[in-house]
């Protein structure tokens, strides 16, 4: 090694120390594929050589010096919605996963479960940490904007899902509900009045939800946040002023997959940043099928929120059947063993989706349309057949209905026949694989990689203490005041008193007359 080289690389080693910031980021939901968006944030930021404290419920297997985790264990075996997430329940409608009521206060009861935790406690309560920037989760709660006004440094909003009315009001204003859908919404623009309606009044549903439960939030909130403020001396400030303080959003979303509309300044999509540059190898077993299928594979995975040990025996028989009169190759990702297996089914009790996804064989995804499942297809250029569940998956695959690469089949029992004459109009018609392909190349057209991306906006906010120039003043512009409804109340009050002024000027005229008359 010549001293220009050595030179050099010692001021490497000099500038990314100077340049490493300590982040916190918190991700505390007990969901697999929420960790997966976790993770992604926290290799990036390592990559980029900060320093990375990470709250979680799933521990981040990979190991690094630069970072250090909490961990809420149990959180995951006291998490009581899970036992909604059931195939039989949901067929049967036992449960509503579509009452936004009970979404939102579960959540906010297991973000402060997670926060409440003796773990993340012991370390809230540690006087001697700082941090330069908070990244929180926002997942139906604003409870994680506690950490920024404990460690009085800035925070961004994560986002899990494509962008929405309620989320975007944290950093701007409501998304116009005329052609603006809820994430839950089976619609897209351009909408028909009734849907506009259907629009208005879920927003306005929306917000009543949120009001009605602002005094439970911010209780949670002072419990979850309470000892650390006192410990450090400090006055909590309230939650409904903290949780418009982010300094922007960064939302797992790409117009590949969502809709043309109208964003802030501080919303940055970064969809993908989950998925790795370099594809991981397969395991030897599934590299072997995938290689071997002459007619190409089909992969099957209901995701990972809802076990598909959940599902009625009859309907997983009924699946087998289904797939035996197939020509392709099926891997099916299922959390259990089952018996007499057709000679063209692999089943898995875990599976490396991006990898499978990337492999030249693979022909067809069947989805339940999560958004990091409809990311991956669009990232590796695969048509998908959603069968939607729950929360945004029936607008993600609609959304891919819509754009040509998709297909939906409804949860019944009478799915495995209607997807089999899904599967057989996908595979036998070029036109969806082509359209994936296109909204692919689309996909990966960015400036930067989302990762680059996210670690850019991320050091900028940091840099520049919060980028308030980033802040939109519609923060600020009170409701009546942006539907101009003061303006409104004068112009009326001007026209009532000219009718009034005209009636009197009229009568005083016609007085006149009458008078004159008489006279």
């Amino acid at each position: 090694m010549n001293k220009w080289t050595l030179i050099l690389l010692l001021l490497t080693i000099f500038f990314s120390h100077v340049c490493a910031y300590k982040i916190l980021v918190a991700f505390a939901y007990p969901g697999k594929s929420h960790s997966i968006l976790g993770e992604g944030y926290v290799r990036h930021l390592l990559d980029a050589g900060h320093e990375v404290t990470y709250l979680t419920a799933i521990p981040y297997k990979k190991s690094h010096p630069n970072l250090r985790q909490i961990v809420a264990e149990g959180v995951i075996d006291k998490f009581e919605f899970s036992k909604s997430l059931d195939f039989q329940k949901v067929i049967s409608n036992e449960v509503d996963l579509k009452d936004m009521y009970t979404m939102y206060r579960t959540m906010m009861i297991i973000a402060n479960r997670s926060i409440t935790h003796e773990n993340l406690q012991n370390f809230l309560l540690d006087t001697n940490e700082r941090f330069d920037l908070v990244v929180s989760e926002w997942l139906y709660h604003h409870m994680f904007s506690g950490f920024a006004a404990i460690y009085n440094c800035p925070y961004v909003w994560s986002s899990s899902m494509e962008p929405h009315p309620i989320v975007l009001s944290l950093i701007d204003e409501v998304g116009n509900p005329a052609y603006f859908p809820d994430h839950m919404s089976p619609v897209s623009p351009p909408f028909t009045f009734s849907e506009r309606i259907g629009e208005l009044w879920n927003v306005l549903y929306l917000y009543r939800v949120i009001w009605s439960l602002k005094d439970f939030e911010q209780q949670t909130y002072l419990d979850s946040f309470g000892p650390a403020a006192a410990k450090r001396g400090i006055t909590l400030p309230p939650l409904e002023e903290v949780k418009y303080n982010a300094s922007m959003i960064l939302g797992n979303s790409h117009i590949s997959s969502g809709e043309a509309q109208r964003l802030p300044i501080n919303y940055v999509p970064i969809a993908g940043y989950h998925i790795q540059d370099e594809v991981p190898p397969l395991p030897e077993n599934l590299q072997k099928v995938l290689d071997s299928a002459p007619h190409g594979v089909i992969y099957f995975s209901m995701g990972t929120m809802m076990k598909s040990s959940t599902m009625p025996m009859e309907l997983k028989r009924d699946f087998l059947k289904i797939f035996s009169q197939l020509k392709q190759t099926v891997i099916w990702k299922l959390e259990e063993e089952l018996t007499d297996i057709p000679k063209n089914v692999h089943m898995v009790q875990w599976a490396p989706q991006p990898s499978i996804l990337a492999h030249p064989n693979c022909k067809l995804f069947v989805t339940h349309g999560g958004l990091l499942s409809t990311t991956e297809t669009l990232h590796y250029g695969v048509p998908i057949i959603g069968i939607p569940l729950f929360a945004d998956q029936f607008i993600n695959v609609l959304r891919g209905v819509r754009k040509g690469f998709a297909l939906q089949v409804d949860l019944g029992y009478d799915t495995p026949a209607k997807l089999k004459v899904a599967i057989d109009e996908i595979l036998s018609n070029p036109k969806y694989a082509k359209k994936v392909k296109e909204l692919s190349y689309i996909y990966h057209r960015r400036e930067n990689k989302p990762g680059k991306t996210l670690v850019h906006w991320i050091e900028h906010v940091i840099e520049t203490n919060g980028a308030p120039h980033l802040r939109s003043p519609a923060l600020h512009v009170p409701l009546y005041q942006k539907l101009f409804l003061d303006l409104l109340a004068l112009i009326l009050l001007a026209v009532i008193v000219v009718v009034r002024m005209a009636k009197i000027l009229i009568g005083s005229l016609t007085k006149t007359e009458v008078k004159k008359k008489r006279s």
